[in-house]
């Protein structure tokens, strides 16, 4: 996107008219998204961001930097009572008015209090500012007898498919979301190359497109192929991948591909997210009726973390597997069972009367 040629607002100047007072205001938010850009945040974020300041500023009907708290709060309740807008839309606009107002506080703090006589204060405080919109709403992903009764049969099924190749492809995607916890863009962007059989005991998966936070490009990290994932790749490779053209050793080509071919690059073309998408829900009708509809890519990567976390795993770990910034993001993907607590008291105790027998003998 492009952005207007804005001058310095440091330069001498007088707010004397409301042309004035438009102008120095479009000039504000003009620095925000020029810094926003300029820390990497991608295009369409830059964009979001500046509607949902440029609406705020028309609801307000007065100078932005006068905004108060209570001004928010009226904002925010009219986007859900009003409106209707959904929890996460208006989160994200609560946020990017959030971080907008901590750009004016932290670099024309000063400069706002010269030239309009305000001092600009945050409105979107810890009293109105939305917690994460999936809060409340969690994806308790099916248990693993459920699980495994799907993936059993859907392997099973594979040799009498009628198109092999596509629906062994569509199993390896989802097993990546059961067993390592891919996001769906994680998983259709491997390429050939990102598979290392070479690096650790298991190998490891190198995924490029991992989720960045506020849009400041794709996060990568190193995936090891634990829960049997080094086995299913191997069987991918050997068995399937050069079924689908003779890319199959071009390290660039698609790991996942789909059945037509690229015009650009010569190689098999990419597969989509819905195609995947629509390989799990045929899938989950046929072997597992009670999910139907229900059971997506983001639930099975709910449910890696959910039996990582069971069989041992602790914490940190998981943390690193999915690629979560923060530690409480991942407790949030953790279900367990209803008898977790009792389990983990009567493992302690154990713990306990073992280690006091050991010290009375």
């Amino acid at each position: 996107m492009g952005l207007a040629v804005v001058r310095s607002l440091r330069g001498p100047r007088k707010l004397s008219t409301t042309q004035d007072l438009e102008d120095f205001e479009q000039e504000l938010v003009d620095q925000y998204l020029l810094a926003s850009m300029g820390a990497g945040v991608c295009d369409s974020t830059v964009n979001n961001d500046r509607a949902a300041i440029f609406e705020f500023i028309q609801f307000l009907g007065r100078p932005v930097w006068t905004a108060e708290p209570a001004d928010a709060d009226r904002f925010l309740v009219r986007q859900r009572k009003d409106l209707g807008r959904s929890r996460l839309t208006v989160q994200h606009k609560a946020w990017a008015i959030g971080h907008f107002f901590d750009f004016l506080i932290g670099r024309y703090q000063g400069d706002i209090h010269a030239l309009a006589g305000c001092v600009v204060a945050q409105p979107i405080d810890e009293h109105n500012r939305p917690a994460k919109a999936d809060y409340g709403t969690p994806r308790i992903p099916p248990s693993d007898k459920e699980t495994e009764l799907l993936f059993t049969e859907w392997r099973d099924s594979l040799e009498h498919a009628r198109k092999f190749r596509t629906a062994a492809r569509d199993y390896l995607a989802a097993s990546l979301w059961r067993r390592a916890g891919l996001r769906i863009q994680e998983t259709y962007m491997l390429d050939m190359r990102d598979w290392r059989r070479d690096l650790g005991e298991y190998g490891k998966l190198h995924v490029r497109f991992g989720k960045g936070s506020r849009g400041r490009g794709p996060k990568t990290r190193l995936v090891p192929a634990i829960n049997s994932v080094a086995e299913l790749l191997d069987w991918w490779l050997v068995e399937v991948r050069h079924q689908f053209g003779e890319d199959w050793e071009h390290p660039d080509a698609p790991l996942l591909p789909s059945e037509r071919q690229d015009p650009h690059t010569g190689f098999c073309g990419r597969v989509g997210d819905q195609t995947l998408r629509d390989g799990l829900a045929e899938a989950t009708g046929r072997w597992l009726p009670d999910w139907a509809g229900r059971l997506t890519p983001h639930t099975l990567r709910h449910y890696c973390a959910s039996s990582l976390y069971a069989r041992g795993m602790d914490l940190k770990a998981i943390q690193e597997v999915l690629g979560h910034s923060w530690l409480s993001t991942t407790t949030a993907y953790i279900h367990v069972e209803s008898e977790h607590v009792e389990h983990a008291w009567a493992k302690a105790n154990q713990r306990v009367a073992a280690r006091l027998g050991t010290e009375e003998g």
